[in-house]
């Protein structure tokens, strides 16, 4: 799938607040948001949402993980083939609550591909992120950990961390979309992350936990679309 930026992808963890019968009410407002700011928004259901949660939107889904598998006698993984049945189409790979081995994310990337399967790989630094883009996923996300759930963003605590991953990435992959995350709660961190080289943003508990998901992801959008056009 061809996603065109800016890109809002809202990660819905394991939060109560996107579990179950409120994931799908969280997604209706992302999707309402996209409509009307005309950003691409993605929503990032747990594994046992994501049937019911694509069927209600038109916007895309992704799911939280997936396994280098085939299918066969895997228990317990997570297949690719059934993410696409339940109307998934993509995933993020390497997240850092769900780290993996770099073979096993090469392998993941080539599955996806295989599949028509958007590969979208975290990486927690600039050099991991370089290497992340030599393997050619759809999007490299970078996110420090150290500032996932803070409140307190990349983009306004670390922005020298974005610019080198921009130059590191884009130096091995000219194409390579680019998103940051960790820690982004406003929409001036979303146009700064935009600034300082990104094409969008991967957000957690700055949406899910928010008290007006929809309001902020309008502000998201709207800011991400004023740097775009500027």
């Amino acid at each position: 799938m061809n996603l065109q930026s800016p890109i809002i992808i809202v990660n819905f963890k394991t939060y109560l607040e996107s579990t179950g019968k409120r994931s799908l009410e969280l997604a209706k407002q992302a999707e309402k948001a996209a409509k009307q700011t005309g950003a691409c928004i993605v929503v990032v259901p747990q594994a046992t949402d994501i049937a019911k949660v694509a069927q209600a939107v038109e916007i895309p889904v992704f799911a939280q993980h997936t396994d280098p598998i085939k299918p066969g006698n895997s228990t317990g993984h997570i297949l690719i083939e059934a993410l696409k049945e339940a109307g998934a189409v993509g995933s993020l790979i390497n997240h850092s609550e769900r780290q993996l081995r770099l073979i096993d994310i090469e392998a993941t990337i080539a599955l996806c591909r295989e599949q028509n399967f958007t590969s979208c790989v975290c990486a927690n630094n600039p050099r991991v992120s370089a290497a992340v883009a030599a393997l050619n996923p759809d999007i490299t996300s970078m996110e420090p950990p150290e500032l996932i759930g803070t409140g307190i963003s990349v983009s306004k605590a670390k922005p020298e961390i974005i610019t080198d991953t921009a130059k590191l990435v884009k130096q091995i992959n000219p194409e390579m979309t680019l998103l940051c995350g960790a820690g982004i709660t406003t929409a001036e961190d979303v146009a700064l992350a935009l600034k300082l080289g990104t094409q969008g943003v991967l957000v957690a508990s700055g949406i899910v936990k928010a008290k007006d998901p929809y309001g902020v992801l309008v502000g998201f959008a709207e800011a991400a679309n004023s740097v775009k056009s500027a």
